[in-house]
């Protein structure tokens, strides 16, 4: 689908997927890079990209960064994950650093937001074993002592909490009111003396992590924002972290398409490629037809909260996220069923694009929590 791109945006799209071939273009590169897909981070890699300016692009001037809007980083995004860069810490980071840039102090600002130019990482945490959909039911306590809070419980699902410096962390600090009142984000070093970092073994690799507090002390200084606020600070993050799933997602999507494309054009069967079959042209329509409905979409979103950057999008946020991430995992399910055999084969790369879109709709908020969200915008 034709997309209308100033000179700048062309040149960002541009440089970034012939970094990404010279740098992982290949499954050999992938593979060193990945300890064979064990690994969905790469630092090394990672700090490349920061010495070229690009992990600041939606860092202010004023800290380092570019300075550029949701529409830019979604195409970085997009292109990233198009060229299977295993750069996982990128997405989290930013979630983090938005936050920062919100409600945090002007020495959290410094640390984080510089950091996330010269390529460090950060997390968030937010859900716990009997606390994921359901954010305001979170037990994990941060009571006031002398000097600062102690922090007792259990967090789960933890992406990049093993690589990265700090975790933004969700805690109840009060009671009283609905159960979204009394929370309240805190910056917790990695290093934190009664914190401990375990990470879950997945289908995906280990990039996800449990987290256990026994006694954690961390100072007034690490509270961001105001104390018992922390559940409208996470809603002041929605637009962030929904798009750039889904900026993500359309770009592993897309990757899918091609290398399914690619694959029904050369594969023969009875004669003639079975991409000339109409069983596959048609299911190869319509998945590209749906990409480029996808895209319209993503780009108005990202367009329309680079014109209002204050302003909340929740409606339209939530689609973009729904309908990338479940076209993600439907493509790649296609592309595994129209490869038959070798889509199955770790030799060919489907299979690991699978995996990686599966759990895309159910973290960062279900498609469930979404469609709900979205139906109650509509007043439902």
């Amino acid at each position: 689908m034709p997309r209308v791109l100033s000179d700048e945006r062309r040149d960002l799209v541009k440089a970034t997927a012939d970094f990404c071939r010279r740098e992982c273009g290949t499954k050999d590169q992938r593979d060193k890079l990945t300890a064979h897909g064990r690994e969905q981070h790469n630092q090394k890699l990672y700090e490349k990209m920061a010495a070229l300016g690009w992990l600041g692009i939606a860092v202010p001037e004023e800290y380092g960064g570019a300075g550029q809007g949701m529409t830019d980083l979604c195409l970085f995004l997009q292109e990233t994950s198009y060229g299977l860069a295993p750069i996982s810490g990128f997405g989290t980071t930013v979630i983090a650093a938005a936050a920062y840039e919100k409600f945090g102090t002007e020495e959290q600002k410094r640390v984080v937001l510089q950091g996330v130019v010269d390529g460090r990482v950060e997390a968030v945490s937010m859900s716990e074993p009997g606390a994921g959909s359901d954010v305001g039911a979170l037990t994990c306590r941060a009571e006031r002592t002398d000097g600062g809070y102690r922090v007792n419980g259990q967090k789960t699902w933890c992406s990049n909490a093993h690589i990265a410096d700090h975790i933004l962390l969700t805690a109840r600090t009060g009671q009283g009111g609905s159960k979204h009142h009394g929370l309240t984000q805190f910056m917790v070093p990695t290093n934190a003396a009664g914190l401990q970092i375990r990470g879950i073994d997945t289908m995906g690799g280990k990039d996800v992590n449990d987290l256990y507090f026994t006694d954690c002390f961390v100072p007034d200084s690490a509270v961001v924002g105001e104390p018992g606020q922390g559940w409208t600070q996470l809603m002041a993050g929605l637009n962030v972290e929904r798009m750039m799933l889904a900026a993500l997602m359309l770009g592993v999507a897309h990757r899918a398409f091609d290398d399914t494309l690619a694959h029904v054009r050369e594969r023969e069967q009875f004669g003639r490629p079975v991409g000339s079959f109409q069983a596959m042209k048609h299911r190869i329509a319509d998945m590209a037809t749906e990409l480029a409905c996808a895209q319209l979409l993503l780009d108005d979103v990202a367009a329309a909260i680079d014109a209002e950057p204050g302003r909340l999008f929740p409606r339209e946020a939530s689609m973009a996220k729904l309908k990338c991430t479940e076209l993600a995992k439907h493509v790649t399910l296609e592309g595994m069923q129209m490869m038959g055999g070798y889509g199955y084969a770790t030799e060919y790369g489907m299979e690991a694009l699978l995996r990686q879109t599966v759990v895309s709709t159910v973290y960062g908020g279900t498609s469930e929590i979404q469609r709900d969200i979205i139906g109650k915008s509509y007043g439902l």
